[in-house]
């Protein structure tokens, strides 16, 4: 049974929502196997360290910019439900170890037309936390993300 989505009324919550012109399995596809194309805005690039797709899995990767800069993200997936889902937060590390919690985000693949509705949402733990994500520049990354998310689906398609 899913785990349900983490629910403050959207209080903490910054969400972006896209139909990607590809269907659901290609857009499943492009996330689990090719996120290294698209995960973050170009000209940033990231290298995968580790993506383990199962609860309880490492995700651990490496952003890094046209300057240099260098950003980890390490975490874990709480859940994973083919061609529907993907849960995942930085509030632990593999192991289930403690670590400085920012987000749960929520990832939904569902049909429509043909097409994939891709909504990526971002549940912070407080006020803070979100306006320093939103501060950050979440829409339009996370707009960028799916735009290029949506460039690999309609590729392998």
């Amino acid at each position: 049974m899913p785990l349900p989505a983490p629910n403050d009324g959207g209080t903490h919550t910054l969400s972006i929502t896209r139909l990607i012109d590809a269907p659901r399995a290609a857009v499943w596809r492009a996330w689990t196997d090719h996120l290294a194309e698209w995960w973050c805005p170009r000209p940033w690039t990231v290298e995968i360290v580790a993506q383990d797709l199962r609860p309880g899995g490492r995700s651990a990767m490496i952003m890094r910019g046209p300057n240099g800069e260098e950003a980890p993200q390490e975490g874990v997936f709480l859940e994973i439900v083919p061609l529907e889902r993907v849960v995942f937060t930085d509030a632990f590390t593999a192991g289930w170890i403690p670590a400085g919690p920012f987000i749960v985000g929520v990832l939904a693949f569902a049909d429509e037309d043909g097409k994939t509705r891709y909504t990526a949402s971002a549940h912070h733990w407080t006020a803070e936390a979100k306006a320093q994500h939103a501060e950050m520049g979440f829409l339009q990354g996370w707009g960028t993300v799916a735009e290029q998310l949506e460039e690999v689906a309609k590729r392998i398609a």
